[in-house]
């Protein structure tokens, strides 16, 4: 008989950290495009586009192989070039500044409030150049940006363009994220709340920009008339096969959120005493694509939880400390949020125990 008073050595199973929402349902619309024989830029995609431009409520919606291909596009459609600059968050996935640079435009860094994660309106106003042509703004987490106070701080010849990459559900005021800027960007990587796999969209309402999208996304082709390519392109298209598989989660869009932010009840309800935990503005609707704390021993507490079988990731990063970008700085509220956000694991399959033992394993580090 095993000593109670004793450590088992019972091997606990592993949590992950992401779990795409996906099984029988996305197999079998998946079957039925392999049974079509048309396995891409068919009725699918187009399907998909619908379902995504309801779902912003925008008039426009162009899905693409990724969601840094949505912002490249974005970038491109906008006419960003050499010589104009874009403003973007310091602390970001590097996607977001980078399709700037390849541009041939400057992604010019402004700080980010490290308790929010989001750009600051200030540091916004700060940086707006001449040359400024757009401001790349993150829905970082699924926590929506203080739009109005983007709008205040930028002038109107200035784009504002949504990263919207993890707030697909999410809402400002009650507008939906992806449907606020003259451009949004969206991603269906498998992190995301509606994944493809890999995959992204593009949504607008202005249809030059639509237009140019998806003459982009297709090697710069023009769809009607006469085969030309008056400006070269990209192969960003997505296939049938993949918008099979995000049509039936973005169905159930609405139900994949609310199992979400039950799960994020439970992690806020044990932890609100011990680290700083997620939140929304009043009147907005959080889209929790990821659920990150922020704790002092970030570094202790994430190689504890990985040792425990517990799947764990710094939050994203701060651009000034990757060698493409250490021209511009200093950015202490990016560096702060760096050194101190933590990602839990965070998805539908998490029961009650699951959330118990994350918790139980972080409270040493708080």
């Amino acid at each position: 008989m095993t000593d109670p008073a004793q450590p088992s050595d019972t091997v606990l199973p592993g949590i992950r950290l992401a779990w795409p929402d996906v099984g029988e349902v996305e197999l079998a619309a998946v079957a039925e495009v392999l049974d079509s024989g048309q396995l891409t830029m068919g009725p699918r995609v187009a399907e998909f586009e619908a379902a995504l431009a309801a779902s912003c409520d925008v008039a426009h919606a162009a899905v693409v192989s990724s969601g840094t291909a949505a912002l490249h596009l974005a970038v491109l459609a906008l006419g960003v070039g050499p010589g104009d600059e874009v403003i973007v968050p310091a602390y970001t996935f590097p996607a977001t500044a980078n399709v700037v640079e390849l541009s041939g435009a400057r992604a010019v860094l402004v700080d980010v409030d490290p308790d929010t994660f989001l750009v600051e309106p200030a540091r916004v106003y700060e940086a707006v150049t001449e040359r400024t042509k757009a401001l790349l703004a993150v829905h970082l987490f699924g926590r929506p940006v203080d739009w109005e106070a983007l709008q205040t701080a930028v002038p109107p010849e200035v784009a504002l363009v949504e990263d919207a990459a993890g707030a697909l559900g999410a809402r400002w005021q009650g507008m939906p994220c992806g449907g606020l800027g003259v451009l949004g960007c969206l991603s269906f990587h498998p992190r995301k709340i509606v994944t493809t796999g890999e995959g992204g969209a593009v949504t607008t309402n202005v249809e030059e920009y639509d237009a140019a999208v998806r003459r982009l996304r297709h090697h710069g082709i023009v769809p009607a008339g006469e085969f030309d390519i008056p400006a070269p392109g990209l192969n960003y298209r997505l296939s049938d096969i993949l918008c099979a598989i995000g049509l039936p989660q973005l169905a159930r869009l609405d139900a994949l959120l609310a199992e979400r932010e039950s799960v994020a009840a439970l992690y806020t309800e044990r932890l609100e005493h011990l680290v700083h935990t997620p939140t929304a503005a009043g009147g907005d609707r959080h889209g929790w694509q990821a659920y990150v704390v922020t704790l002092e021993r970030r570094d202790e507490a994430l190689a504890a939880l990985r040792a425990e079988g517990i799947e764990a990731q710094i939050g994203t990063y701060a651009l000034h400390r990757l060698g493409a970008y250490r021209d511009q700085g200093p950015f202490p509220g990016a560096d702060a949020a760096f050194e101190r956000a933590l990602a839990l694991p965070f998805h539908s399959r998490l029961t009650e125990a699951d959330v118990d033992r994350v918790v139980a394993a972080l409270a040493r580090f708080t």
